[in-house]
């Protein structure tokens, strides 16, 4: 249908053409009263003598009264009646004029209702697009959120991984260290943001369905001024030559429930009112969305970058640790074989003395079987005595030596075993953080994911 001026348009072609004139009940004009001329005076046929000639007779005064009467009523009769046609056509041609001006102001009025229908109308349809593009780009924001939570599991499967991972670690590197504290950060932190995630998804459906209600609201009020617009306007194309009009005496009245143009329009502007509130809401919540998108995924990147580093430092740490063990290792396993080697010189020195104490035993047993006076103490009894007891004392200094570099040689392959078992522990470790931990980190999603992009 067509618009306002459109209509005024059409208005002013309906009233080139004179309306039908309409009847006037015409009024009753007052009746003249005459009064009537009585025979009296002196020439009055009154003389009993002349009473038979005179009986149904008139005076000539009398002929001549009565002609000018219907003279009278002649002239007044026709003066009445042409007065009565004057008043009769000037009413018509009232009654003509009226019904046209009315006729007009009618057509100027529905053309004026018309521009107002129209305006709403425009409004109302701009308002349902505004909030069906609007619906559309917070179902776009929602997708967002539901790819941002789903990209969200990964992350927090390679956290839970890690955090298994790492329980297989060997005393003493069970500990509680930066990475776990980390890692422990990480999980809470995903946990969170998945919280948070579900519960701004809640928000956005609640708020599509919000957006949804309003259009309808407002697509049932654009639907029914449009039905109302193609009424008006079929209204004012009608003029006194269409061929579709007739008498409705019935629709000469109020309806109970009519609204007022001041309702009227309050409607319109309600749901408006209503609808555009709610589509302020929407945008905001789509900033909020993007936002909360934009924090979470720097936040989740940030911690990823926060234990990757502790991991790396962990490792240079292991690898450093693991390096001065091997180096201690080595220093351990060469200082084992110099004391097999010191044992072996001290168990051959031992078995060296062997010889020089037979000697000198025997030197000393063969003396004693000299006879007589020729058993005597002299100085070479001594010297073999003494070089016996020396003997003795270097074999038990000897003996004690080797006891000594057995006990250290023990030592040594105690802590031998202990190196080599750190030095497992360290590679095992370094293996768990490294080849488990650190490569399954590298399928950690990227901020574009992460923000839901993906």
């Amino acid at each position: 249908p067509a618009g306002g001026p459109a209509a005024m348009a059409q208005a002013r072609v309906l009233l080139t053409k004179e309306p039908a004139p309409q009847a006037v009940p015409a009024s009753d004009l007052p009746k003249k009263v005459y009064e009537v001329a009585l025979n009296t005076g002196p020439d009055s046929s009154s003389g009993l003598a002349t009473a038979g000639f005179r009986t149904a007779k008139y005076l000539l005064p009398e002929w001549y009264q009565n002609n000018a009467d219907l003279y009278h009523k002649a002239f007044t009769a026709c003066e009445q009646a042409e007065r009565g046609r004057t008043e009769a056509k000037e009413l018509a041609e009232h009654a003509t004029a009226t019904a046209q001006r009315t006729q007009q102001d009618s057509v100027a009025t529905l053309g004026q209702r018309l521009q107002d229908i129209h305006f709403w109308k425009a409004e109302l349809q701009k308002e349902i697009e505004d909030l069906d593009a609007e619906t559309s780009l917070l179902a776009a924001q929602k997708l967002r959120l539901e790819r941002a939570l789903d990209a969200t599991e990964v992350p927090y499967a390679i956290a839970t991984d890690n955090l298994q991972c790492r329980e297989r670690r060997q005393p003493p590197d069970l500990v509680r260290d930066e990475v776990e504290r980390e890692l422990l950060k990480e999980a809470e932190l995903i946990r969170n943001i998945r919280e948070l995630l579900k519960r701004t998804l809640m928000q956005a459906g609640n708020q599509m369905r919000l957006n949804r209600d309003h259009k309808e609201v407002c697509e049932m009020d654009w639907s029914d001024k449009v039905e109302t617009y193609n009424i008006d306007d079929k209204c004012g194309r009608y003029s006194n030559q269409s061929t579709d009009i007739q008498f409705h005496p019935s629709s000469v009245k109020f309806e109970e429930s009519a609204s007022t143009p001041e309702t009227w329009a309050k409607f319109s502007h309600d749901n408006i009112y209503r609808a555009e509130r709610e589509k302020l809401a929407s945008i905001n919540l789509r900033a909020l969305i993007d936002n909360i998108l934009h924090d979470v995924s720097e936040d989740l990147r940030m911690q990823c970058a926060a234990v990757n580093e502790a991991f790396a430092k962990h490792c240079e740490e292991l690898e450093d640790t693991k390096h001065k063990l091997e180096h201690h290792l080595k220093k351990i396993l060469k200082e084992i074989g110099d004391q097999e080697a010191s044992m072996a010189a001290l168990k051959q020195a031992i078995k060296d003395k062997e010889a020089p104490m037979k000697v000198a035993q025997t030197r000393l047993y063969d003396r004693s079987f000299r006879p007589n006076v020729e058993l005597c103490r002299d100085e070479a009894q001594f010297r073999l005595i003494n070089e016996v007891e020396e003997l003795t004392e270097s074999t038990e200094s000897l003996k004690k030596k080797l006891l000594e570099s057995e006990q250290s040689l023990r030592n040594l392959e105690d802590t031998r075993m202990n190196l080599e078992k750190e030095v497992a522990v360290k590679t095992n470790s370094i293996f768990i953080e490294r080849q488990k931990c650190m490569a399954h980190r590298t399928c950690y999603p990227v901020v574009h994911k992460l923000a839901g992009y993906q």
